[in-house]
């Protein structure tokens, strides 16, 4: 049961997904911070074709009055004819800025499409590490279900006072309260029993309950102890 909840705790998927959501979170950053960069580039270009416009409605009356004939002074004319060539000038300029605020735009709309693709595709890739993290937990799950019925049935055969021991032993030795003696050797600890112990050992009664001096885990013997 220690065993299948660690498994559950350290399913591949979990780390795949704290990945899959580290990217999923950066990417989402640059995404807003380019949404953003396209929103003040919109009114920048805004304001841009707006000023174009005011200056070509400002030369379009200077020409339509210098068209109308209603200006008959030479330095009125002149002045009137410089202001219209000064516009022209003025209105290339903003056109010129409009064009550059224009590609700037484009640019980081590209972006955003890029970004946004990447966005869906991570966001799928965590949908399907979820989906999988889900199933393999649920096998678990179940498998822990019955090993936990297993256990009962078990448990339910063991004196109380030895269960209380093995559940001491088990908080205190790392989830292990018992051992196997294997060849002469606690399987819990890895020491070889002394000749002292293993002579108590050999001459235990079948139900005595013996402990390991160097653990004190609950020794369990088997064909394989080596007695």
């Amino acid at each position: 049961m220690s065993q299948l909840a660690h498994k559950r705790r350290t399913l591949p998927e979990h780390a795949e997904i704290e990945t899959l959501n580290a990217d999923h979170t950066q990417l989402r950053d640059l995404l807003i911070a380019a949404q953003t960069e396209e929103s003040d580039t919109a009114r920048e270009q805004t304001k841009a074709e707006q000023d174009v416009d005011q200056v070509r409605q400002r030369a379009a009356r200077d020409q339509k009055r210098l068209d109308s004939g209603a200006v008959t002074s030479p330095k009125d004319l002149e002045n009137l004819q410089h202001e219209i060539a000064s516009l022209a000038k003025r209105q290339g300029n903003l056109e010129d800025v409009v064009l550059e605020v224009m590609e700037r735009r484009e640019s980081v709309q590209e972006r955003i499409a890029e970004l946004t693709e990447r966005v869906e595709s991570l966001q799928s890739k965590i949908g399907d590490a979820q989906t999988r993290r889900d199933a393999a937990a649920e096998a678990i799950d179940a498998e822990i279900a019955t090993a936990t019925k297993e256990r009962e049935v078990i448990a339910g055969t063991i004196p109380a006072d030895l269960l209380k021991l093995y559940d001491k032993l088990r908080e205190q030795q790392g989830g292990v309260g018992a051992a196997r003696l294997y060849q002469r050797s606690c399987d819990g600890c890895r020491q070889e029993l002394a000749i002292t112990e293993l002579n108590e050992v050999r001459s235990a009664a079948p139900d005595t309950v013996l402990r390991c001096e160097n653990c004190r885990r609950i020794l369990i013997r088997t064909p394989e102890s080596g007695l």
